[in-house]
């Protein structure tokens, strides 16, 4: 298969797994008038990818790529426990653990799932997306810095979805937004390369505060 389009297929919004139900507490701050407009909007993504993604969530999946590409099954498991604990509210809980559902039924009926892949898939009684994501790169042969780029932009195409849909954004203005944030995805991206597991670590609060209020939101479209 060509590694291009591997990479595509990863981080394609038609990958069924359900992203496009998930605003990761999104909603919330548009309802509070947190997210307003255009500017509001780069100012709570940019933020997300310097305070949370880049410190915490981009270098434990990149860990888990790493660790599904070298087949050291141990450290993948005890990388997706690592992550499931950190899941800080309900919403983000369920998030993880639904999608991770929907993309490990995916691999186990495709041919590319070599047979370690699946032992350990069988092993993880409740897979998160982290490390099915993981396996999901090693079964496409993608690259584990690859695999990162993918789920970052995933989530940037997936939170740019959710403006349309409730502030709402257009489409050329998502575009520019777009255009905007390349450079701190990019960012985000080259500091989760480096850091060490020592230094992983957010304490995004008003993150996980909005999770929770989502929670109790009398009208939303979105799961989270």
């Amino acid at each position: 298969m060509s590694a291009t389009w591997a990479l595509l297929r990863l981080a394609s919004p038609q990958l069924p797994i359900g992203g496009y139900s998930y605003s990761q507490g999104l909603e919330l701050a548009v309802e509070q008038g947190l997210v307003h407009d255009s500017a509001s909007a780069r100012r709570w993504l940019e933020d997300q990818l310097r305070l949370n993604l880049a410190r915490f969530e981009a270098p434990l999946l990149l860990a888990q790529c790493t660790a599904a590409a070298d087949g050291d099954w141990e450290r993948l498991e005890a990388l997706a426990e690592r992550h499931r604990a950190s899941r800080e509210t309900r919403e983000l809980h369920l998030e993880s653990r639904q999608m991770g559902y929907s993309l490990r039924q995916l691999l186990e009926d495709l041919p590319e799932l070599d047979a370690p892949s699946r032992a350990c898939l069988a092993r993880l009684a409740e897979p998160g997306l982290a490390p099915a994501w993981a396996l999901a790169a090693r079964a496409w042969g993608i690259a584990p810095a690859d695999a990162l780029a993918a789920w970052l932009w995933s989530w940037l195409e997936n939170q740019l979805a959710v403006l349309m849909k409730t502030l709402p954004l257009g489409q050329q203005a998502a575009q520019r937004l777009t255009s905007a944030l390349l450079p701190a995805l990019s960012e985000a991206q080259r500091l989760a390369s480096g850091r060490e597991p020592d230094d992983w670590g957010s304490a995004t609060f008003g993150l996980a505060l909005a999770s929770m209020a989502h929670e109790r939101q009398y009208s939303r479209l979105f799961r989270s």
